[in-house]
């Protein structure tokens, strides 16, 4: 039973990216109007708000990528490799220092001498404007089947879904 999808549904795969985003503590950032490398980074979601938020210190060169503000993407694959996606929007520094108390942690305290006070920590805000997300189905003895079907020449595999969907809140 194939089903293709014509019309997306939005909604399951921003509910799929959100449940991710919740379920798996780090993904790959990335300062998209730099020449730096994605890099790995624990992320905190706010949902309500559709914002990421991370931690790092003011002397990385994470940090001089964002200087005043620049443009991110922030990529992000589930263990069971089940939802893949890419979100992507405005990254800057935050002086937030209550947002900053509801996520500090032992984690990152280990970075910082000074603990949440170390005048080198800093908050990062980045509101998700997009997401490409890719779902794809966990059945892997159907994964083979589509495969196999896909090989032979006269079907298009159904994986799953993908779509790029707005995020702006």
């Amino acid at each position: 039973m194939t089903h293709h999808h014509s019309q997306h549904d939005t909604e399951a795969l921003r509910r799929a990216l959100f449940d991710a985003l919740k379920d798996e503590r780090t993904g790959m950032l990335a300062i998209s109007d730099r020449d730096s490398h994605a890099q790995p980074m624990t992320h905190y979601f706010d949902e309500e708000a559709r914002t990421l938020r991370f931690i790092t210190a003011n002397d990385t060169g994470l940090a001089r990528d964002v200087g005043s503000g620049a443009q991110a993407h922030f990529t992000l694959t589930t263990r069971d490799r089940e939802v893949f996606a890419c979100m992507s929007g405005p990254i800057t520094a935050s002086e937030d220092r209550a947002k900053l108390e509801e996520l500090w942690s032992p984690a990152a305290a280990m970075w910082f001498e000074g603990g949440i006070d170390d005048p080198r920590v800093l908050l990062l805000e980045m509101p998700l404007n997009e997401a490409a997300v890719w779902t794809v189905d966990a059945n892997a003895l159907q994964f083979g089947i589509e495969m196999l079907r896909a090989n032979l020449g006269d079907h298009t595999p159904d994986l799953g879904d993908h779509a790029v969907i707005n995020l702006a809140a």
